[in-house]
C-alpha cells in the first residue's frame, strides 16, 4: 500500500492558492495509519529513545503510539497557557509574525534520548523552535520525524545537522 495515495489533496484551502494535503484520508484508515507508526518504529526501535515528544496538535497523533511502541515515554510540546506547570518557552516565525511552543521544565532529564514528531515539515520553524527546548532540557536529540516533507519550502536547511526522515515527500 502506497501510504502517500490515501492523502487528500484540497486546492485553495486555508485560503486561495494553497494545496493543502488533508491527512484525516490517512488516519481515518486503520491500514494506512498502523503502517505509519510501523515505518517510524523501524527506524527508531534501534536507537534507544526515551522519550518521544510530539508537537501540538498533528504531533500527538502519531507521537503517542509511537512512544507506546517504542517503550518510551511521550512528551507533548504546546502552545503557551495549555501546560499547567512550570514551562520553558521558545518563540518562532512564521509568514507573518511569530509564534511560540511551550513544554514543562521537567518533561526531559539532561542525556535523555529524544525523538522529535510532526506531522508535516513545511518552513522548519516549529521544529527548530521544538529542537531549541529541548536542547534546553538538555536532551540528545536522535531523530525528527515528519509523515510529510514540503521540500519546495526547504525546512530542513533550518534543522541542519539533525538526523531527519520524512516518509512522504512532495
Amino acid at each position: 500500500m502506497d501510504i502517500k495515495s490515501k492523502i487528500r489533496d484540497i486546492p485553495d484551502f486555508p485560503k486561495e492558492g494553497i494545496l493543502f494535503r488533508d491527512i484525516t484520508t490517512l488516519l481515518k484508515d486503520k491500514e494506512a495509519f498502523n503502517k505509519v507508526i510501523n515505518k517510524f518504529v523501524s527506524f527508531y526501535k534501534d536507537e534507544g529513545v526515551q522519550k518521544v515528544v510530539g508537537i501540538e496538535s498533528r504531533g500527538f497523533i502519531f507521537g503517542a503510539p509511537l512512544a507506546h511502541q517504542l517503550n518510551a515515554g511521550f512528551v507533548p510540546i504546546r502552545k503557551p497557557g495549555k501546560l499547567p506547570s512550570d514551562v520553558y518557552e521558545a518563540k518562532y516565525e512564521l509568514e507573518y509574525g511569530t509564534d511560540t511552543l511551550a513544554i514543562h521544565q521537567d518533561a526531559i532529564s539532561p542525556g535523555e534520548k529524544v525523538l522529535i514528531v510532526d506531522d508535516l515539515l513545511a518552513t522548519g520553524g516549529t521544529m527548530s523552535a521544538a529542537v531549541d527546548l529541548i536542547k534546553q532540557l538538555g536532551g540528545t536529540i536522535v531523530g525528527i520525524a515528519f509523515l510529510i516533507e514540503l521540500a519546495v519550502l526547504k525546512g530542513r536547511e533550518k534543522l541542519n545537522g539533525q538526523n531527519i526522515l520524512s516518509l512522504i515527500t512532495y
